[in-house]
């Protein structure tokens, strides 16, 4: 199959450049209008400005639990409810690939090296973390290819590899906006220069949507992991693109008001993204991820891509535990019954997260077209 670079569209680059321009701004406007100063938030390296953590509370920690509860419930019933339909799977194992080898070779090999403290490997201490998702990425996909006969990595090569790039510029936006929020911090990168801290922020930052890609190819190859989420209710065309726009604006508000309340709006750093760009798309004509699930009433790929991204944020927060440069986390109110780093209530950021990066990565070529 002949291979091509993939690029941006015109209006995936417009929505790209309307969403990092929003991003960029609307903290800093709120700053201005709550009479804040804005020279500490433009500092780089982009380390967050210190918010000193809201205490634990009980009530919140219960009612937040409770609300993943209800926002998971209808997906879980849906699941459970066509647990005895039976799910065509014509798929046949084949041979584990030499590049999966490799890949789990790299993963090994680096994870050892990341949790130890050898002399010699110290000068290389602090970039284990793109070794060790490249290895991932490897092995993903051979994964996806020996159950499926299917992966980003043989059949679209130029998509995976753009999505990179892509994805350097996507996360760095993430760490503009916990400037704000400050709810998490790095350990070991104090001594590094802005040119150091770039380079060695960006490398692993591009990692991110590939490996959250390439787990989603996997997860599509088990049909039982999302069986009967086809079948909710479409909400009309006019009235879905109507939310899209409204949510525009909403999402416009909270990164608005994120600085000015940070204690309290802290958590849409994973959701005023996603109304962002689920916004913009819609404003410029693009099929958006998030619209498209509620005017077809099939959520099957939003459904994949979110556990996509909570399968990668076990091993995001894995392989940070013991690293030399790693990251911390000042939760307000919920910060406790930690696995690993991550209160164990921080990991249902993740599924969000996991639904904003299925509408950048369609800011490239949709991830089902496989043409």
């Amino acid at each position: 199959m002949q291979q091509r670079l993939i690029a941006p569209s015109l209006s995936g680059s417009v929505t790209i450049f309307a969403y990092l321009s929003l991003i960029a701004s609307l903290p800093l406007l709120g700053l201005w209008l709550a009479g804040k100063p804005l020279s500490a938030y433009l500092q780089f390296p982009p380390r967050p400005h210190p918010v000193e953590p809201a205490a634990f509370s009980w009530p919140v920690f219960v009612f937040t639990a409770l609300a993943v509860v209800a926002c998971l419930a209808p997906f879980i019933s849906k699941i459970l409810a066509a647990r005895n339909i039976p799910t065509v799977d014509s798929r046949r194992s084949r041979r584990f690939s030499s590049f999966g080898w490799l890949g789990l070779v790299m993963t090994g090999l680096t994870w050892f090296l990341a949790w130890n403290r050898f002399e010699w490997f110290e000068p290389l201490q602090g970039f284990t973390f793109t070794p060790l998702w490249l290895g991932y990425i490897l092995t993903m996909n051979a994964l996806s290819l020996r159950r499926g006969g299917y992966c980003l990595l043989t059949h679209r090569v130029g998509y995976l590899l753009a999505l990179f790039p892509l994805s350097a510029v996507f996360w760095w936006g993430f760490e503009y906006l916990n400037r704000f929020a400050a709810n998490w911090r790095y350990v070991g990168l104090e001594d590094c220069t802005a040119f150091q801290y770039f380079v060695q922020s960006s490398l692993p930052f591009s990692t991110v949507l590939p490996a959250v890609c390439s787990t989603v190819e996997w997860l599509g190859t088990f049909p039982a992991l999302s069986r009967g989420l086809d079948r909710f209710r479409p909400m009309p065309s006019a009235t879905a693109r109507s939310c899209g726009r409204a949510g525009l604006g909403v999402g416009a508000f909270l990164l608005l008001s994120m600085p000015i309340w940070p204690h309290l709006l802290y958590p849409f750093v994973w959701f005023a993204p996603l109304l962002l760009i689920s916004g913009l798309q819609t404003l410029f004509g693009q099929q958006t991820p998030l619209i498209k699930a509620l005017t077809t009433g099939d959520f099957r790929r939003l459904w994949t891509f979110a556990l996509a991204s909570l399968v990668c944020g076990f091993f995001w927060e894995l392989w940070n535990y013991e690293s030399l440069a790693h990251w911390e986390y000042d939760i307000p109110y919920v910060g406790c019954c930690k696995l690993f780093e991550m209160p164990i209530l921080g990991y249902s950021g993740y599924l969000p997260f996991g639904l904003i990066c299925a509408a950048f990565a369609d800011c490239l070529k949709p991830t089902h077209d496989r043409t």
